[in-house]
C-alpha cells in the first residue's frame, strides 16, 4: 500500500487509494452493494483466502466503510455508500475497455428499466439516477460460470 505520509503526493486520490485501492477492497465494496454481507458470502463470492479475506474487512472497518450491524453482517456506512458513484464509472469504464463479448452485468433505472449510464443518467428517460435505484442484473458478457453461481451478484 501506499504511504500514509504523502511527502510527495498532495492528493486525494492517492489518500483514497490507501483506503480502497488493495486488490480485493472494492470487490469487497462491489459485493456488498450486490447485497452480501457476511464473511461466508464475501468469501464464496470472491474465492479469497479468508486470511486476507479478514484483513481486508478490519481495514475497510477501520477506515469507516463497513461497520458491524447488531447481527454481525458486514453493512455499508454513509461512506461506503458514497463509493457507489465511482464504483458504477469503473463498471462503465471497465465495460467499454475489457468486456469484448458485452457487458456481464447491465445497471438499469429501478423507475422505467432504461440503462443507467457512467453518468449516472437514465438512457430511456433521462433522469439522474441515485445509486439505491438501479437494479444489477446479468449481462450477455456474464460467462457461464457466473449465470449458475449462487455467489452474491
Amino acid at each position: 500500500m501506499l504511504d500514509r505520509i504523502y511527502p510527495t503526493q498532495v492528493c486525494s486520490i492517492a489518500r483514497s487509494l490507501e483506503a480502497v485501492g488493495e486488490r480485493w477492497s472494492l470487490l469487497i465494496v462491489r459485493d456488498a452493494f450486490l447485497g452480501a454481507s457476511r464473511f461466508s458470502e464475501f468469501q464464496r463470492s470472491l474465492g479469497i483466502a479468508r486470511n486476507v479475506l479478514t484483513q481486508r474487512l478490519s481495514h475497510l472497518v477501520d477506515e469507516g466503510v463497513f461497520e458491524h450491524g447488531e447481527d454481525g453482517a458486514y453493512v455499508l456506512t454513509r461512506k461506503g455508500r458514497e463509493l457507489a458513484p465511482a464504483l458504477h464509472q469503473l463498471l462503465k469504464w471497465g465495460d467499454r475497455h475489457y468486456a469484448p463479448d458485452g457487458p456481464p452485468r447491465l445497471t438499469l433505472h429501478r423507475g422505467c428499466g432504461g440503462s443507467v449510464e457512467g453518468d449516472m443518467v437514465c438512457g430511456r428517460c433521462g433522469e439522474h439516477v441515485r445509486s439505491g435505484d438501479i437494479d444489477v442484473v446479468p449481462g450477455p458478457g456474464r460467462g457461464e460460470r457466473e449465470r449458475t453461481s449462487t455467489a452474491a451478484g
